[in-house]
């Protein structure tokens, strides 16, 4: 929690020393065998695979089950059903905040609600707004979203809130958890070998959600076109079928759903009409568990394991709330944070967040949520291995690096927020010609007090990504005409652009290797073309390092004229074989 007044910090210390003091001269002299029963859980080392925490780690009293009445800033959090959350389960207690959670120290009050419908939580929050306009008493309403699918979200509820004025704007201001595999694309084996076999195919999805933007990042790496007509069928882009929610896109697959379409043809509407099935599925668990449980055959093409900075669980609610409740919103970070720490060291907080999850879903059981937070692989119906799941839990350091606190100084959501929302914006210009800046909308400076304030919250060690020395399997592979000055590895100023795209698709995709390979025509000494190939890979290396890619991560390699893509006969194919391929891989 922050505390900021005087008196309450002289409680504090207060209370640290009488705690101190109560354990030196009684609990510390209590009859062996019973401080050892009683001390069992409660001072540990981390038990959890993926801990932040380090040594003799405090593994902190569990809540109880009462409900707390602390008179505290009440809010309202609305949450889809997503394992991200697991620090807001286990810092709240329960559905409602109870006595002994992180939530009940800080003195709030929260009511956590499921709520999987984007449109109504938009709706709640303009009147929460409005109500709030005319009532400063009124309890805050919160909303937790997919980070990468806030664009849209924010374009609708910027128009919104617009009437009210500018202090009635959304922000976002924190991250607790992100997606770790659970989100993805599902589709038949031969397009995790030869991502052109799905043209012409049709993926189920919801429309302009984070899952569906999986699907677009996929296919964008891979070369591949969209149609982002669902009411059309066109045999040289992937197809989207439209579904209500991320449920029933699975539905569609299992019950063989088929509809009937207009055929696209050189860019225009024919009266040729197809009918088309789902061959291919964008969901989140427990879609995927659907999917491999009641009909199989499909795998994981992509998902946020590969694309791990695609989808922070963002949490947002009005500016003019969180500037009034200040303390309270740095007390609820710091609680988030401690409780990413708990959960991600200690699997019997793991446990505890599990069983709130259950509550608040009122779907499947407390084994269920656990079992796909870690995520874990499993056959399918029709004996395929799949990955199922998958999600971690953030601390205030993880947060940091979200948003561009971290030592590398890099902005992850920044680049995520503005990659898909160009991405939709060219899509849907006319559901989304324009999407609210990332500077309106993302208020760091909630983040940034506690940092500063409190730098012991920034001791839990951040997730780090393990790379491979060398690349063995691919997810996408594009390649760019970077220009170098003629005969040398000297990058051209007109092509940095391109390389900055690559940048950026490269921090979306956090969790796999970048492959850098320089390609040449037939034109002169093969030697010598080995030898370009070599230092012009290199040079995209070192610029891509010097916006913020580890070292670790990118493999650089020549390979001169030995895999040409056109016909070295024509200047057309010459021109092509001069490239930088960028593979995605692990």
């Amino acid at each position: 929690m922050k505390i900021k007044t005087s008196g309450k910090v002289f409680m504090i210390i207060v209370i640290v020393a009488a705690i101190f003091c109560a354990k030196i001269f009684w609990w510390d002299k209590r009859p062996k065998q019973a401080k050892v029963s009683t001390d069992i859980g409660h001072l540990a080392l981390p038990d959890a695979p993926e801990a932040s925490l380090k040594g003799n780690a405090t593994l902190l009293t569990l809540p109880t089950a009462e409900e707390s009445v602390n008179g505290g800033t009440k809010i309202r959090w609305e949450v889809m059903a997503w394992n991200s959350q697991f620090p807001l389960m286990y810092s709240n207690g329960g559905a409602l905040t109870t006595k002994g959670s992180l939530m009940d120290n800080a003195n709030l009050q929260v009511e956590i609600v499921r709520q999987d419908d984007c449109n109504k939580s938009i709706a709640d929050i303009v009147k929460f707004a409005q109500d709030y306009k005319n009532n400063p008493n009124a309890p805050g309403v919160f909303a937790s979203y997919m980070g990468d699918g806030m664009p849209a979200f924010f374009a609708g509820l910027v128009k919104e809130l617009e009437p009210l004025g500018p202090e009635f704007q959304p922000i976002a201001f924190y991250a607790m958890g992100k997606s770790n595999g659970e989100d993805k694309l599902m589709g038949p084996t031969e397009w995790k070998n030869n991502p052109k076999a799905a043209l012409g195919k049709t993926v189920s999805c919801y429309l302009r959600d984070g899952d569906m933007n999986i699907l677009l990042k996929w296919a964008g790496d891979n070369g591949l076109k969209v149609n982002p007509d669902e009411t059309t069928y066109d045999k040289d882009a992937i197809n989207l079928i439209a579904a209500n929610d991320f449920l029933e896109a699975c539905n569609k697959y299992i019950t063989d759903y088929k509809e009937t379409r207009k055929i696209v043809k050189d860019g225009k509407k024919t009266s040729e009409e197809i009918t088309v099935g789902v061959d291919g599925v964008a969901t989140w668990t427990p879609g995927d568990v659907n999917i491999a449980k009641q009909k199989g055959g499909l795998i994981s093409i992509a998902s946020t394991k590969e694309y791990s900075s695609q989808m922070p669980n963002i949490t947002i609610t009005i500016k003019k709330f969180a500037y009034d409740h200040r303390t309270d919103i740095e007390n609820l970070i710091m609680a988030l944070g401690q409780a990413g720490d708990q959960v991600r060291s200690f699997n019997e907080a793991k446990k505890f967040a599990s069983e709130v999850s259950a509550k608040v879903y009122n779907e499947q059981t407390a084994d269920y949520w656990l079992t796909y937070y870690n995520g874990r692989t499993e056959k399918d119906v029709q004996g395929l291995s799949i990955p199922l799941g998958g999600s971690m839990a953030f601390n205030i350091q993880d947060a940091a690096n979200m948003f561009g606190m971290g030592k590398d100084g890099v902005d992850r959501y920044k680049i995520v927020y503005t990659t898909f929302g160009d991405i939709l914006s060219k899509m849907y210009p006319e559901l989304m010609a324009t999407y609210p800046p990332y500077q309106k909308v993302v208020d760091k400076s909630f983040l940034q007090s506690v940092i500063a304030n409190h730098p012991e919250l920034m001791t839990g060690e951040a997730l780090k990504v393990t790379y491979n020395k060398e690349m063995t399997s691919t997810v996408s592979s594009k390649s760019y005409q970077i220009q170098f000055e003629t005969g040398s590895a000297v990058i051209k100023p007109e092509s940095y652009s391109q390389l900055d795209e690559i940048m950026k698709s490269s921090i979306v995709a956090e969790g796999l290797k970048v492959g850098v390979y320089g390609h040449t025509d037939n034109t002169g000494n093969a030697n010598a073309n080995q030898k370009l190939s070599e230092e012009r890979a290199n040079s995209v290396k070192s610029y891509l390092i010097s916006k913020g890619l580890v070292t670790s991560r990118i493999e650089a390699k020549g390979l001169g004229q030995t895999q040409p893509i056109a016909d070295n006969k024509t200047a057309d194919g010459k021109a092509k074989n001069r490239r930088v391929q960028i593979v995605l891989g692990n």
